[in-house]
């Protein structure tokens, strides 16, 4: 296992599309209420998901997901491995307010980063994960 480099693992598992949203303006906490509906389901049932989930947040991420299946070569053949979602910077605005003084106002962003692999590998993979 030692000496396996990326490339093995990439040939074990199948072709993979990644896609990277950054500084997008949403709490991390929302999105990742989004992105725990849809992880590791299917093109199909990811885009049917975030079509009908009534959140904001899933709109930025329904476009992400059609991004990562236009990387892809067979956007049906593929499912939602990896997703993950970090914080990004806080954008620090101020705004007046009564005698001279001002309020601090924090905009937070998030990065989102999603992986897609093919979906014949996905029984391998659960394979792996739960034996």
């Amino acid at each position: 296992m030692a000496g396996e480099n990326f490339y093995d693992k990439e040939r074990e598992f199948g072709k993979r599309s990644k896609v990277l949203a950054q500084h997008i303006y949403m709490s991390v906490f929302k999105a990742r209420r989004v992105i725990d509906q849809i992880r590791g389901r299917s093109y199909e049932e990811t885009l049917m998901i975030l079509e009908l989930m009534p959140s904001w947040a899933s709109y930025p991420i329904f476009q992400l997901v059609s991004s990562a299946a236009a990387n892809a070569s067979r956007e049906a053949d593929f499912f939602l491995s990896k997703a993950e979602v970090n914080r990004g910077a806080i954008v620090k605005k101020f705004r007046p307010r009564a005698r001279g003084r001002s309020y601090l106002i924090k905009k937070t962003t998030c990065h989102i980063r999603k992986e897609k692999s093919q979906l014949e590998m996905r029984k391998r993979i659960l394979e792996i994960l739960y034996i």
